[in-house]
């Protein structure tokens, strides 16, 4: 069976593009999948301080209960992307880049001996095998574009867990005249994506 994680981040909640062009692709490839759902925008997504850092990295038999629990959500967070087979990222770009709480997310996740490990020859993802599609919306911004910093950074993050193939599928634009016609053709391409053999 497959494992499809799906990882919201507007703060638009149900009425974000964004979060209905990533379910109009899990109603395209997730029949019979077992569907985790994230999301971010909830406020429950800390940023790392010294000590949730240092807790990271600490090996979970040697961490003090203290660390344990400073722990806990980043555990949780990789565990999700671990069992996942595919996972749907639905972003809108905030200031030419992520919403923070992806940042936050992101922080929490790339844990060095777990998520990725250095070699002599630089560092290695570890999370090989996996396929994501980015469901992105702007206002104004082109995604694909010079001035699009949030595509090209989850890209570049997501390769550097060992997730290199990544598939955007983006209505941007939106804020203009023809936004709502962006959006609709962006839904209707994400109604009829599948997932690459």
């Amino acid at each position: 069976m497959t494992n499809i994680l799906h990882i919201k981040s507007s703060i638009r909640g149900s009425e974000s593009v964004s979060n209905k062009i990533g379910d109009a692709i899990l109603s395209s490839i997730g029949d019979g999948a077992t569907i985790t759902t994230r999301d971010l925008s909830a406020n429950d997504i800390p940023y790392v301080d010294a000590a949730r850092f240092d807790a990271n990295l600490t090996p979970a038999a040697e961490r003090t209960p203290e660390q344990a629990e400073l722990a806990a959500i980043a555990d949780t967070l990789i565990a999700e992307l671990q069992a996942a087979d595919t996972i749907v990222f639905s972003v809108p770009v905030y200031n030419f880049g992520v919403p923070a709480v992806v940042k936050a997310w992101a922080d929490l996740v790339a844990r060095a001996g777990t998520t990725f490990k250095y070699t002599e020859n630089g560092p290695v993802g570890q999370l090989e095998g996996k396929k994501a599609f980015i469901a992105a919306a702007s206002g104004g911004t082109p995604i694909g574009s010079d001035m699009d910093f949030m595509s090209s950074w989850l890209k570049f993050f997501l390769g550097f867990l060992g997730i290199n193939e990544t598939h955007v599928i983006a209505a941007d634009g939106i804020m203009g005249a023809d936004g709502e016609a962006k959006i609709a053709a962006a839904i209707e391409r994400a109604s009829n994506v599948s997932v690459p053999a």
